[in-house]
């Protein structure tokens, strides 16, 4: 894991790559589409395509935000029901204890009787509503045994103990109650967002489902066209530094020894690589398995599912949810992206995929998709939040 960490920044984007305009064609093809999508509302009342359009998309962003708020609940819930059972495991274990110090007790009492003490101080004791006053009774402690004091400071311990533990064990089960509340609204609120969305989208008719796929196609060419041009500064970038590097190992060719090793941060370099095209065989391997929020694997997964996954295979523990990951290594520019390295998405942080190199990632998009390569402006070069390397 990074030595460096970043802290979160809401809202703040990395700038992205700009790059020339459109082809006149592509402009004109975009503009007519545009023109025919944002058609006013018909006479019935009906939403025009691009508000259909824009609100679907809403919704599944709205989706995936409440995603991610499940995630974490699910999470919290996972680890508060463990330390709940922990306490109430203590707790039963105090309890007996606690019993076995009152046996005893008893048993001093009873003897007590049988000698004709009158009221056994042992008795007075067990019987008080506050043992712990008729314990500080200096001539109470007096009249006892060094055993029978023994017996009394262990009940006293013990009935203490019990107490702190159910009080704990109460508020814990207290929060665990109120994070499966959050649990159960979070998932109320991804199952309603997606069904409103495929309501919208099963009153379109096919000549809008047709429309809306051709404005589509048009994104992820505008996409992949951005993704080439990133590729290319990447390859300009790496190409500059081989040559710097070659400058450098030139003047340096007749030294030897400790000086002559590679540099750190080329080893830092090769280590992380090396974690990296693990993740990346991994991530690869999980192409073409369905979104399914929530999901971890093997055989579905959620965006952050996938990326906590893959840099688990390269023996990298994540964090489960985005707005976790995005905490959890070193943040760089979008033109030093490394495979390997998280891409995040929107200003709320609710997105993530694996960089794999050349302007592309694989991630897990939205339900109702599959696990894919895609570009990483495949939602437009401003949905691109921080790009952050884990390890």
């Amino acid at each position: 894991m990074a030595s460096h960490r970043k802290s979160r920044t809401p809202g703040t984007r990395v700038a992205g790559i700009r790059t020339p305009a459109l082809a006149t064609a592509a402009l004109t093809s975009v503009a007519l589409l545009s023109q025919t999508a944002t058609a006013a509302p018909s006479d019935d009342g009906r939403p025009s395509l691009e508000e259909v359009e824009k609100k679907v998309d809403d919704l599944y962003r709205q989706a995936e935000s409440a995603t991610e708020k499940y995630n974490a609940a699910k999470e919290r819930t996972a680890k508060q029901r463990k330390q709940v059972d922990t306490l109430l495991d203590d707790v039963a274990e105090r309890t007996q204890k606690l019993n076995d110090a009152r046996e005893e007790l008893g048993s001093f009492a009873a003897a007590q009787y049988r000698n004709g003490a009158g009221i056994p101080d042992t008795a007075t004791f067990l019987l008080a509503d506050t043992p712990q006053d008729v314990f500080d009774q200096r001539q109470v402690l007096d009249r006892m045994t060094g055993r029978q004091k023994e017996a009394v400071d262990d009940y006293v311990t013990q009935q203490s103990e019990t107490m702190k533990k159910r009080r704990e064990a109460t508020e814990s089960l207290r929060t665990l109650t109120e994070t499966q509340g959050d649990l159960k609204t979070a998932k109320a609120t991804v199952q309603k967002k997606l069904t409103d969305a495929r309501e919208l989208m099963a009153e379109l008719t096919a000549e809008e489902k047709a429309r809306l796929a051709a404005i589509e196609k048009e994104k992820q060419e505008e996409a992949a066209r951005k993704a080439a041009e990133l590729a290319r500064q990447q390859a300009e970038q790496r190409k500059a530094g081989q040559e710097t590097a070659a400058r450098q190992d030139g003047g340096t060719s007749g030294a030897s020894g400790p000086d002559s090793a590679a540099s750190p941060s080329t080893s830092t370099d090769s280590s992380y690589a090396t974690k990296a095209e693990k993740a990346l065989a991994f991530a690869r391997a999980q192409i073409g398995k369905p979104y399914v929020w929530g999901a971890t694997g093997p055989g579905s997964y959620d965006c952050s599912g996938l990326t906590q996954a893959a840099w688990k295979a390269a023996g990298v523990t994540l964090p489960r949810t985005t707005y976790d990951q995005v905490d959890a290594g070193t943040t760089v520019p979008v033109s030093q992206a490394l495979p390997g390295d998280l891409v995040f998405f929107y200003d709320d942080i609710t997105h993530v995929g694996l960089y794999i190199g050349n302007g592309m990632m694989i991630h897990a998009p939205k339900p109702g998709t599959y696990v894919r390569e895609e570009s990483v402006y495949y939602d437009g070069e401003s949905s691109i939040h921080s790009v952050v390397r884990p390890a």
